[in-house]
């Protein structure tokens, strides 16, 4: 269902960084992608017709960008880069500003992923460093490296995905992006309610107005801290939202029509996972 757009950029950026004798398989894997970007074995008709609106969004989102001068937060899921449904996914490897941070499976099977301190990226001029956060998933998912080239700029922090159950990323932004009297320890109460958040927010990470579209909506709170959870479709997705130092937090959990059927309770339990540290 979910595009994948692979520029010239990022593509070169990953031939330079990976080793060698990997280089082949990385452009096999993005030739794959450029040929077709979704698997039509497990791909619906609603999928397709998803894709079709998804990327019709990207586009009228680019020209208002090229118009405006203004990138948005992230433009959509299509302009993300995820590997589509299917395909193999780029395990990440100890390349420069990329520490691991899983742990070890549990006894069901699943990991949890803390963000490193020593990973480097977002800690801009005036802004504190990100404050650590995590998330569970199952064995089979992966971090994907994030591309300089990415459409959603430096504020894409992580990717994670499964071939088997769908693609997860972090975006963390700037609180004084949004509202110029947030402070240095910000609240997601502070910046609005969850329709607000959801209203503002949504589209930036859809590529189209979010009326109609809420599923659910539920306000969690661990460790003193709150946490908006929203359903959306479609497309078919996760958001949690939460607001830690001077940072928002957007953890986003989507998938296929197909994973989403079959995989819906893992997906679910990865969006409920998240937590800032």
């Amino acid at each position: 269902m979910i595009s994948t757009m692979c520029s010239s950029s990022s593509c070169l950026a990953w031939d330079i960084y990976l080793p060698k004798h990997n280089r082949n398989q990385n452009r096999r894997i993005r030739n794959e992608f450029v040929q077709s970007s979704f698997n039509p074995a497990e791909t619906s008709d609603n999928d397709r017709a998803d894709q079709e609106r998804l990327s019709s969004g990207v586009l009228k989102r680019r020209s208002l960008v090229l118009q405006s001068g203004v990138a948005p937060l992230v433009t959509s899921l299509t302009a993300l880069g995820f590997p589509a449904p299917g395909s193999a996914v780029v395990k990440q490897g100890p390349l420069a500003g990329r520490v691991p941070g899983l742990s070890e499976p549990n006894e069901e099977g699943w990991r949890t992923y803390q963000r490193p301190d020593e990973k480097s990226g977002g800690h801009g001029v005036g802004w504190s460093p990100i404050i650590p956060y995590l998330f569970k998933v199952p064995g089979d998912w992966d971090e994907v490296p994030v591309s300089i080239a990415d459409l959603g700029g430096t504020e894409i922090d992580l990717r994670f995905a499964s071939p088997k159950q769908g693609r997860l990323f972090v975006v963390v932004a700037p609180v004084r992006r949004f509202a110029d009297e947030l402070g240095d320890n910000t609240t997601i109460e502070e910046i609005g309610t969850p329709e607000k958040v959801i209203s503002a927010f949504g589209p930036e990470v859809i590529g189209e107005n979010v009326e109609g579209r809420v599923l659910s909506t539920n306000v969690a709170e661990h460790s003193g801290r709150r946490y908006y959870q929203f359903e959306l479709e479609p497309p078919h997705i996760f958001i949690t939202a939460t607001a830690a130092g001077n940072r928002l937090y957007l953890f986003c959990v989507t998938g296929s029509g197909l994973q989403w059927k079959r995989h819906y309770q893992d997906l679910k339990q990865i969006a409920e996972s998240f937590r800032v540290v």
